[in-house]
């Protein structure tokens, strides 16, 4: 007899398969994050069993992965940039590249204890340069609450930089 969590990733496989595909442009890139969420399912084989709509639960775990993805691209975005914006002559060495990068992936587990619109905040200001008032207009925020989630941003980089 099949456990539920067997018949979660059987019955629903290819339609997350197909959910992955809609929102993203790279079909292989949506098979490695249908995936992913079922991975993220094993870990927590206990919430399966007496699902009564398994596929509002996949897509719950599937959209929580789909904001780490675009979080995850976005940083990649503007390591390649600042990295491009080097000038000519500055020639990093490959361990300096790779430490800087792994230092942006800690930044990037950290960041990901804050609220998603805290984050939000404070990759406009510091990945996209943004200042505190076009971050308020762009969000809707009141120019008190980007100040506060900016300072919450910057306490996790402190922490980061004390490690």
């Amino acid at each position: 007899m099949s456990n539920p969590l067997q018949i979660l990733c059987e019955d629903h496989y290819d339609w997350l398969c197909q959910w992955w595909r809609r929102r993203l442009d790279h079909g292989d890139e949506a098979a490695d994050l249908a995936h992913d969420t079922i991975l993220r399912i094993l870990r927590k084989p206990d919430e399966v069993s007496g699902l009564r709509q398994p596929r509002a639960y996949l897509t719950t775990i599937a959209r929580g992965l789909l904001n780490d993805h675009w979080r995850r691209r976005s940083l990649e975005r503007a390591w390649l940039e600042a990295v491009a914006a080097l000038p000519f002559e500055v020639d990093a060495s490959p361990e300096s590249l790779l430490a800087v990068q792994q230092a942006l992936q800690q930044l990037d587990r950290l960041l990901s204890g804050l609220a998603p619109q805290a984050r939000e905040v404070f990759v406009l200001s510091q990945l996209e340069g943004l200042s505190y008032a076009q971050i308020a207009a762009r969000t809707g925020l009141s120019d008190r609450t980007v100040k506060r989630y900016m300072a919450q941003g910057f306490e996790i980089c402190l922490t980061l930089m004390e490690q």
